[in-house]
Parts: structure tokens; C-alpha cells; sequence
């Protein structure tokens, strides 16, 4: 990941966040009651959008509609829910919480997997993480692994809140840096039932080391200085600094990686105006001290799944969380397919594989220490 650095105000907080806030709570009654019939459900900000701007095409066996919620840290959400349009509203069903990239929004690799699997059979939500898109939280660009944790177990909330959703049968996929949130949700919450991830990235080695299989204590220090150094600027009046993962430009010395994630970012592949890959970097500190596989096998008897790709660069963090893991866990490496290539490439994506986990780790009356086929 790039260190390129550049500068920004902090945003506003948006007028009404807060009294919207009570008049959703008494909403999400006839929210919940209304399943899935209602367009949007509250609270609707000014900044959200009905129209169809994914970087991917609309379903034509999929319902689509625009929700939002709350966490537990009190950000707003907003999501997009899909549905099977064959679903039988008479009966609960599976659903799935889907998370994307790092600084990437709902409209992109994480809400094409949400309507993908919504095709196979299951409700499923793809949010946009706080501080980031449509959601709440301000600044945004701020980056806090407990809320990007707490967004997932927060669409767990909603999900179970459906009259239409099992709430024994929720699981997760978390796309690159979601994979590791998502399964440190998964550590803590097990209403999670199982989870699966793709081209995980674990952002709080990433920050650490990059992708050195060992820690350097010195240059740690150093950046801890650094962010240190730059609290102490904004203290005194300077602007956010903010660290750039991605280039805007390509130039004769941008590495593999930064190539490979400048075709999504920023070509017409994937490109969504309201992504970053700019975080604040006075949150570097905070995210060094992310572990994602900490904990691992406090989801046993839960299943795991982790998708790779054989040339993806990230490979390193899949393998890693695997052999943390407890049983029961796989890891399924994709021929032919680098880190990005899962984003959106629907050729390579193992949706098959993905459907031969879920389905009978969720089914009814699945029992949860079933291994994995």
C-alpha cells in the first residue's frame, strides 16, 4: 500500500444527524413490520442516492432497496439490501452481511457479491462502512477498526430485525480489508454463523509492516512517532494529512500492486466517486494496533472460509489467518487470479464455492461444528 500523503479539512457534521437519529428509532418498527415491501427504510439523508450508480448491472431476479441503520458507537449506516424476487415472505430465510475494500463503497465489489448471492437464495445487505460513502461518522477518512468490527455485527442487528431473516442463519463475507474486520466480528459475535473471505487484506499488518513476514520494531517506532508528530500540527491549526493508498497517476516507477489497484480505483472498471482510498493519517496508530487473527479460534465450533487468489500479493494474509484459525476452516485458492481480479472479475469469483459453504452452514437446523464440504 502506497505512503503517499496529501491534505483536507475536516467535513461538517450534517445538519439533522442527530434529530433524525430519534425519529428513526421510532420508525424501526414499522420498518421491521413492513419486511421487505418499503423503498427505503429510515433515516434518509440528504446525501444518498436512489438511482442505479454501481459499477455493476442490476439484476433482473433480485429486489434492491436502499436502508440504513445504527451502530452501537451511534453512526449511521447506509446500505443496499437484495432479495431473491421468488422469496416466500411467509417463511425466514438465510441472509448475509457483505463488507468490501478498504475505503471502497457499496457500490462496487461489495454490492455486486451481495447481489450475486441474493441471486442464490439469500438476503443479504452490503454496507457502506462508517466515515466512509453515504454513512455517517465525521470526520470522514477517519479509519477505526472498532467501528469498521461494529458495522458488521450492526448489520447483523438490522438483518435479524427482518421478519423475513432466520436469525440462525446469518453469516458474512468480507471482501480485502473486510475480511479481517469480518472475521473479528465474527470473534465476538456469534450470532455470525459462519464466515467467508476474499482477497483478505489485514489492514493492522498492512499498517505495521506491509507485507514483511516479520515486524520491524525500529520502523514501527518511527511511524508511530510520525502520527504522533502530525497530531501535534492539527493541534496547532495544520490541515489533515491524509494517506493516499492508491496513486492517481501511474508513472514509470509505480509498483505491480499500485498498478494492479489503479485499473480498479481509478479506471472506469471500478471507479465510484464516493470511494477513498485516503484515510486520515492520525489514524495509522490506531489501526497498527488491529489484529485480526488475535482471537481466531473464539469462532470455532463456527466455520471459515478463505478465498485467495494463486498470484494475488495478498495471498500471505489468507495463508496466515489459516493457520490460525481452528477447525472447522479451508482455504481455497483460485488459479488464475490475482488480488483484485476477485473484486469484480465474475469468471474467477468461485460463486460456487461460496454457495457450497454457506448453504449447508446455513441451513435450517445446521449444526455449527458440521465440517465444511
Amino acid at each position: 500500500m502506497s505512503n503517499r500523503t496529501g491534505t483536507g479539512r475536516a467535513a461538517k457534521p450534517p445538519l439533522g444527524l442527530d434529530a433524525g437519529r430519534r425519529g428513526f428509532l421510532k420508525l424501526t418498527g414499522a420498518g421491521v413490520a413492513a419486511g421487505l415491501m418499503s423503498a427505503i427504510d429510515a433515516p434518509v439523508f440528504a446525501q444518498q442516492t436512489l438511482a442505479w450508480d454501481k459499477t455493476f448491472p442490476k439484476s433482473d431476479r433480485v429486489d434492491h432497496r436502499k436502508v440504513s441503520f445504527y451502530n452501537r458507537l451511534g453512526i449511521a449506516l447506509v446500505a443496499d439490501r437484495y432479495s431473491p424476487k421468488t422469496l416466500d415472505r411467509s417463511q425466514r430465510h438465510a441472509a448475509l452481511v457483505v463488507g468490501g475494500p478498504f475505503g471502497a463503497v457499496k457500490e462496487q465489489s461489495s454490492g455486486l457479491y451481495a447481489q450475486t448471492m441474493a441471486e442464490r437464495g439469500y438476503i443479504t445487505v452490503a454496507h457502506d462502512p462508517s466515515y466512509v460513502g453515504e454513512s455517517g461518522g465525521q470526520p470522514q477518512g477517519i479509519a477505526s477498526s472498532e467501528a469498521l468490527v461494529e458495522d458488521f455485527s450492526a448489520a447483523v442487528d438490522y438483518l435479524g430485525g427482518l421478519s423475513v431473516v432466520d436469525r440462525e442463519r446469518i453469516g458474512v463475507i468480507g471482501v480485502c480489508g473486510s475480511g479481517g474486520f469480518g472475521l473479528a466480528a465474527a470473534e465476538i459475535d456469534p450470532r455470525i454463523k459462519a464466515v467467508a473471505t476474499v482477497s483478505m487484506y489485514d489492514i493492522g499488518q498492512a499498517k505495521r509492516q506491509g507485507l514483511a513476514p516479520q515486524l520491524d520494531d525500529s520502523a514501527l517506532r518511527k511511524n508511530l512517532s510520525d502520527v504522533a508528530s502530525q497530531r501535534w500540527a492539527e493541534v496547532d491549526g495544520a490541515e489533515r494529512t491524509m494517506v493516499i493508498g492508491t496513486p492517481q497517476v501511474l508513472t514509470a516507477s509505480s509498483t505491480a500492486i499500485d498498478r494492479e489497484f489503479f485499473d480498479y480505483y481509478r479506471t472506469p472498471r471500478g471507479r465510484h466517486p464516493r470511494a477513498t482510498t485516503a484515510f486520515a493519517r492520525s489514524s495509522d496508530a490506531q489501526m497498527m494496533l488491529f489484529w485480526s487473527y488475535q482471537h481466531l479460534g473464539w469462532i470455532s465450533p463456527r466455520p471459515v472460509l478463505l478465498i485467495t487468489g494463486d498470484q494475488a500479493h495478498s495471498r500471505i494474509f489468507s495463508e496466515h489467518a489459516y493457520e490460525k484459525a481452528s477447525e472447522p476452516k479451508e482455504l481455497f485458492v483460485v488459479p488464475g487470479a490475482g488480488h483484485v481480479d476477485l473484486y469484480d472479475r465474475v469468471n474467477l469469483i468461485p460463486w460456487d464455492k461460496l454457495q457450497s459453504f454457506f448453504g449447508p452452514h446455513l441451513a435450517r437446523g445446521a449444526a455449527p461444528s458440521s465440517r465444511l464440504r
